[in-house]
C-alpha cells in the first residue's frame, strides 16, 4: 500500500470519521470541516487514484458510487 499524499490523507480522515461516502459528500465535508474547496471532478479523480493505490474501496451497486477507507 502506497503512502497517501496530504489531500488523500484528508479524504481518508473524512471516510474514517463519517464512514462510506459518495463523492459529493466528500466535497461537502472537505469544505465544511477543513475549509478546503474541492470540485466534484477533482475529488472524483483523487478517489479513483486512491482506489488504484488500494487506499479505498468502491461500492458500485448504486448509481452513485460509494467509497470507503480500506483498513
Amino acid at each position: 500500500m502506497e503512502k497517501p499524499t496530504g489531500t488523500e490523507l484528508s479524504i481518508l480522515n473524512i471516510l474514517w470519521d463519517h464512514g462510506p461516502c459518495r463523492v459529493r459528500e466528500v466535497t461537502e465535508h472537505m469544505a465544511k470541516e477543513r475549509g478546503e474547496e474541492v470540485g466534484y471532478t477533482t475529488a472524483l479523480k483523487f478517489l479513483q487514484l486512491m482506489l488504484e493505490k488500494d487506499l479505498v474501496t468502491r461500492d458500485e451497486s448504486e448509481r452513485s458510487h460509494t467509497y470507503s477507507a480500506k483498513h
